[in-house]
């Protein structure tokens, strides 16, 4: 009798054949988007477990002690499961470079400006783990990939931050994202893959000293 294959962290957490069967768009950019990639059982435990951080900015994960939940979801994105699904998914090699994670926990009224991420990430994932009551209300706060950096009214695709929904996209020059202002509590976690572990260090460097600073400003 053949043993049952015991599900990885990685799998209990994340859907995998959703990921596996969405196409990936290159519409404006090369992307893809996959609602409820994290199962709804772990979105309501991650919520649960978010942490508490209380000040808009990016906040590395060494700067923070993470439940349980935010433990398991930081561990499935490192994963080796998670890496080659996103490899095959946007046709890159991401073996050997490092990884930075970021929680977001609440957002200001002059974030998402209209941006492009940095030269030295090779991919971005953004997870939303928001859980308002009846989905997304506020036209604030919903991700927009863009034509170009005139106008976030030239855009092919809007993202309700909400219910474990997922977005990776290559860095290039012209992956050009943004949303409307909102004000309020937004939890978004993000992970890069960096072009090297210089470069990811030097990064996270400057994350946890601005997080050291916001922590010190009560008004931040």
């Amino acid at each position: 009798m053949t043993a049952a294959l015991v599900p990885t962290a990685a799998e209990t957490l994340f859907d995998f054949a959703a990921l596996s069967a969405t196409p990936a768009s290159r519409d404006p950019f090369l992307h893809v988007v996959v609602p409820n990639f994290v199962r709804g059982p772990a979105v309501d435990r991650i919520d649960r477990d978010w942490p508490q951080i209380g000040k808009p900015g990016a906040f590395p994960t060494s700067s923070l002690s993470l439940k349980p939940a935010a433990q398991d979801l930081v561990a499935a994105l490192e994963s080796d499961s998670f890496r080659e699904a996103i490899s095959a998914k946007l046709d890159l090699d991401l073996s050997g470079l490092p990884t930075m994670i970021t929680f977001r926990d609440r957002c200001r009224a002059r974030d998402g400006q209209i941006h492009t991420d940095s030269k030295t990430k090779v991919v971005t994932v953004l997870l939303y783990l928001n859980k308002p009551t009846g989905g997304w209300q506020d036209q604030g706060g919903r991700l927009r990939l863009l034509r170009g950096p005139e106008s976030l009214e030239n855009y092919t695709t809007e993202i309700s931050p909400v219910d474990g929904t997922m977005l990776a996209f290559k860095c290039t020059r012209d992956a050009w994202h943004g949303h409307a202002s909102y004000e309020g509590p937004r939890h978004v976690l993000q992970m890069n893959w960096i072009v090297d572990q210089a470069t990811k260090e030097r990064e996270e460097g400057r994350h946890k000293m601005s997080a050291f600073l916001k922590k010190l400003n009560p008004f931040g």
